[in-house]
């Protein structure tokens, strides 16, 4: 086994021991990410390697300046310093260093992991229209070029009008041989027996049979009963098909299915409280429940932007680094995020070429009455895939946090709107999960 295989398997054994994506999620150091590339501590086994040590200078046998002659007594060894030591660190032989490198994986590996992980299955929509090409010749149309005629169907409708004007003409012609009947009395019969003869075709086979012949049979019943009806499908086994009826109604012409490609955009628009109750525990979580659902969702889509709005009893756009750590000492509003998220969203992202998520987090703490009146009414007016509440109170709910509370019973199991809690990092993926299976919920047929 070569250098380079060995590395391999040391790859690989760091690889297997990355942090389970559950708990890097909830413990792990999310800063150390991009938003294109996902990075979770590994433990990397280093390769044994020679080292050239500076320090031994001299030949073989060879002393230098301060080595004893032979003979001489050693000094004691100094602290920190001897057989597996070496560094001069303290550490004691066998201790494992804490150096880490990074598993990295892009957002559609994560999101993958993520789905296998948690048991989800999104299937992102297709929304603006960017490109459009034939298909297969499978749509009909009445007019059209020559070359495109459908002779196929234009034959069955043929065969099918054959078979259906098709009778036993000598079956017929032997009831205008009854005594007393002519070509009147012939039609009504015909007519009940359900045979597709013309008045027409009866009058000029009345006038093509003798005079003498027109009282072979004393009644009906004698013909009927001597005479024996040949089927349709008999007598083309029989005789063939020499002519099919085709007509200017029967034409049909093939026309290609234009297949639209729709590209899955996605824009999320992440709304966070930053009033003074939201203090860094609480921001924490947020972050911690807010990033890998980024993650998620640009892994799932073809282009993902996303909108960040901060508020208190105002609201205003951020970059993502103010997002997570900015804190205003203000009241709390939070109506006022969505009236701006309604506005960008109505600006820059139509409803008709983006998919929309709307994530909003907070202690749930808000002004009397703004949850009921403003908040429920302006998420039931901005269509969106998924609006989403995640509430994150470390201590449990003060007395006056209701905001989740209120929606979650307004909504109650609506497939459009997910409310989650978190009070600590272990509820993180319990709340990622929930949001993300209601989505897959609304997103099936």
């Amino acid at each position: 086994m070569g250098l380079r295989d060995d590395l391999d398997r040391f790859r690989e054994v760091g690889e297997a021991k990355r942090q389970d994506l559950s708990e890097f999620i909830q413990y792990g150091d999310l800063g150390q990410s991009r938003p294109d590339e996902v990075r979770i501590p590994i433990k990397i086994v280093d390769l044994p390697e020679f080292v050239y040590d500076p320090r031994d200078k001299g030949g073989v046998g060879q002393g230098g300046d301060g080595t004893p002659d032979v003979g001489d007594p050693v000094g004691r060894p100094q602290p920190g310093s001897g057989d597996g030591d070496e560094d001069g660190d303290g550490d004691e032989p066998g201790e494992e260093g804490a150096e880490h490198e990074y598993y990295e994986m892009d957002p559609e590996e994560f999101a993958q992991e993520l789905d296998e992980e948690l048991g989800l299955d999104l299937e992102p929509k297709g929304k603006k229209v960017v490109e459009e090409t034939e298909g297969d010749f499978t749509d009909i149309t009445r007019t059209g070029p020559a070359s495109t005629l459908d002779f196929e169907r234009l034959f069955k409708e043929g065969l099918k009008r054959k078979l259906a004007m098709a009778f036993d003409e000598d079956y017929v012609r032997e009831a205008l041989r009854v005594d007393g009947w002519g070509p009147a009395t012939v039609f009504e019969w015909a007519r009940e027996k359900h045979l597709p003869v013309s008045r027409a075709w009866i009058d000029d086979a009345y006038e093509s049979i003798p005079a003498d012949e027109r009282s072979r049979w004393d009644s009906i019943e004698e013909m009927e009963a001597n005479v024996d009806r040949e089927t349709t499908a008999a007598r083309i086994r029989r005789e063939g098909i020499d002519e099919i009826p085709f007509r200017r109604e029967d034409e049909r012409y093939r026309y290609p299915e234009i297949v639209e490609e729709r590209e899955k955009n996605v824009v999320v628009v992440n709304i966070r409280d930053v009033s003074g109750s939201m203090r860094q525990s609480k921001r924490e979580l947020v972050e911690r429940t807010f990033t890998p659902l980024d993650w998620y969702l640009t892994g799932k889509y073809d282009n993902a932007e996303f909108v960040y709005i901060a508020h208190d009893a105002e609201a205003w756009e951020v970059d993502r680094e103010e997002f997570f750590g900015i804190r205003s000492g203000g009241g709390t509003r939070i109506s006022s995020a969505y009236e701006l998220a309604a506005e960008v969203l109505a600006e820059r992202y139509p409803w008709s070429e983006w998919n929309r998520y709307v994530f909003a987090a907070g202690d749930s703490e808000n002004s009397s009455n703004d949850t009921e009146k403003q908040v429920i009414p302006l998420m039931e007016e901005i269509p969106a895939n998924l609006h989403a509440y995640v509430e994150t109170q470390p201590s449990g709910n003060a007395i006056n946090a209701t905001h989740a509370q209120e929606v979650d019973d307004h909504f109650g199991d609506s497939d459009e709107v997910a409310v989650a809690y978190v009070q600590r990092p272990e509820d993180v993926v319990d709340a990622i999960y929930t949001i993300l299976s209601t989505e897959a919920e609304s997103a099936s047929p």
